[in-house]
């Protein structure tokens, strides 16, 4: 294991953006290095991003289960990110929740099934027996894309500078 992190080590220290600038860093260096601080960046809001997606999901969930109600609704339009359902609370109120319902996967227009939802605020509703563990794998995939991207844009401008380098050595 020592000997791969060993090999790894020049890797990384071209790869990975150095905050300061070396001396006698050209102008074509400086917006490189800035590049590469800029990829890290974007990707680091992209993995916060897919965190805070689920700790939403967590909270949701945790708000529901404080206050809990159950009921039966309808399905009123299904898509993959989006179902508009209706349900009516134990006292004939009927809602149409104005965001859909959380975890609206493998739903069909006119299903009947049943929701849990926050007694306080009935806006807040999901599928019974689903929860933000649902949003672990989503989240998950779009970080490590993420990473994935930044990689390989980090490789890029990697052979980028050393293209510069090696024109400015033949100069």
């Amino acid at each position: 294991m020592k000997q791969l992190l060993e090999r790894l080590r020049p890797v990384w220290e071209v790869v990975r953006p150095h905050l300061h600038g070396e001396p006698g860093e050209t102008r074509a260096g400086r917006m490189l290095r800035r590049i590469r601080i800029g990829i890290v960046v974007a990707a680091c809001l992209v993995t916060l991003q897919s965190v805070l997606l689920v700790l939403g999901a967590w909270r949701n969930d945790r708000q529901i289960e404080r206050n809990m109600g159950v009921a039966e609704a309808t399905v009123l339009d299904a898509g993959d990110r989006r179902s508009t359902i209706e349900f009516v609370t134990p006292d004939r109120i009927t809602y149409r929740p104005e965001l859909g319902v959380l975890y609206p996967s493998k739903l069909d227009d006119g299903m009947r099934i049943y929701v849990e939802y926050d007694v306080n605020d009935p806006d807040l509703v999901r599928v019974r027996d689903r929860n933000a563990a649902l949003a672990i794998i989503p989240a998950g995939s779009i970080a490590v894309v993420g990473w994935l991207v930044a990689g390989a844009a980090l490789g890029v401008t990697t052979l980028v500078e050393r293209r510069l380098d090696r024109r400015a050595s033949t100069v």
